[in-house]
């Protein structure tokens, strides 16, 4: 049973437990001799490692995504803590609890699906787009992968419940926003733009593994949320009779092009007002969900935070009074 956790350890504590190996890099010292960098994890965050001595057989003892037990101990180093490696062990998954190394959103998947529900009975009302989503919902496998996928692996929403918390979220956000621009932006297709915000990450309940770690899947490597997302979209119009082919193009592009730029992994720019509003209600509620979960892992005491490589700076949090 684990029992050291990350957001537990100290500087000068001794550590012999079980870990992932989330990554794992060779690098070189001045004089040409080899060491290793890591990075472990577990379900309350994430730790640097460094191992200087016995390089070849620690190396050769795990791969990056492999369980691992790990001795050695912690010390502070440029602000943060840093784990030095004396020995690492491979550990086989019949070995660990998951439970230990999944993070989990903090809200009930049962409630926020019931919300998410509600928010498409009254919103959603064209009668092709509501049947697209029910066939959606009486998918049985489909709705436990969306209330188990994480949203991303490390930048925001990146645990258990992730997905359905940054899809509800979106919702919420759709609403506010959408309702104030009908004012002055004419014909805004709501049913239009709820959809993709549902359907816009999809892909990413095949993306990613996370049965006993959250990485990324083979599909979702060689493929991308967002081309595995339009391929689920497109199996289940089929199951409507007469869907639209305007609607179902006008849905699709919502998905491939909800990054914004190319540059970002769409594989097309925003070319409607909804996809305009879906992109930045996405980046929105993304940013703002990793930096919170940044902050709310620096030290509490402090004014300014660490670096935070996302934004390109160190955030002030303000003075305690």
């Amino acid at each position: 049973m684990k029992k050291q956790f990350i957001d537990k350890l100290s500087p000068g504590d001794k550590v012999d437990d079980l870990f992932v190996l989330s990554e794992k890099t060779m690098s070189q010292k001045k004089n040409g001799d080899n060491y290793l960098n890591f990075t472990f994890s577990d379900k309350t965050g994430d730790i640097k490692g460094v191992a200087w001595d016995n390089i070849d057989q620690i190396a050769a003892a795990a791969k990056s995504g492999d369980f691992v037990r790990v001795k050695g101990g912690i010390s502070d180093y440029k602000g943060g803590l840093q784990l030095t490696v004396r020995q690492i062990d491979f550990c086989t998954l019949e070995s660990v609890d998951p439970a230990d190394f999944l993070p989990v959103t903090k809200y009930d998947p049962d409630k926020m699906f019931e919300q998410l529900k509600r928010t498409v009975e009254q919103y959603v009302t064209d009668k092709y787009l509501k049947e697209l989503i029910q066939a959606f919902w009486d998918d049985k496998d489909f709705v436990e992968k969306f209330k188990r996928a994480p949203a991303a692996k490390k930048m925001h929403h990146a645990y258990i419940g992730g997905l359905l918390e940054h899809t509800l979220s979106m919702t919420v956000l759709v609403q506010k926003i959408a309702e104030h621009y009908k004012r002055t932006l004419n014909g805004i297709n709501m049913s239009l733009l709820l959809t993709g915000t549902i359907f816009h990450d999809i892909g990413k309940i095949r993306e990613f593994e996370y049965n006993y770690k959250i990485d990324y899947s083979d599909e979702g490597r060689l493929v991308s949320h967002i081309v595995i997302g339009c391929g689920i979209v497109d199996e289940k119009i089929r199951q409507v009779q007469d869907f639209p082919k305007q609607t179902e193009m006008l849905l699709k592009h919502l998905i491939v092009s909800h990054h914004g730029s190319k540059e970002f992994g769409s594989p097309e720019v925003p070319r409607t007002i909804e996809a305009v509003l879906l992109n930045h209600i996405d980046n929105i509620d993304a940013k703002m969900n990793g930096l919170r979960e940044f902050i709310e892992k620096e030290a509490p005491d402090e004014s300014w935070t660490s670096y935070n490589y996302m934004m390109g700076c160190h955030l002030y949090k303000g003075i305690k009074e």
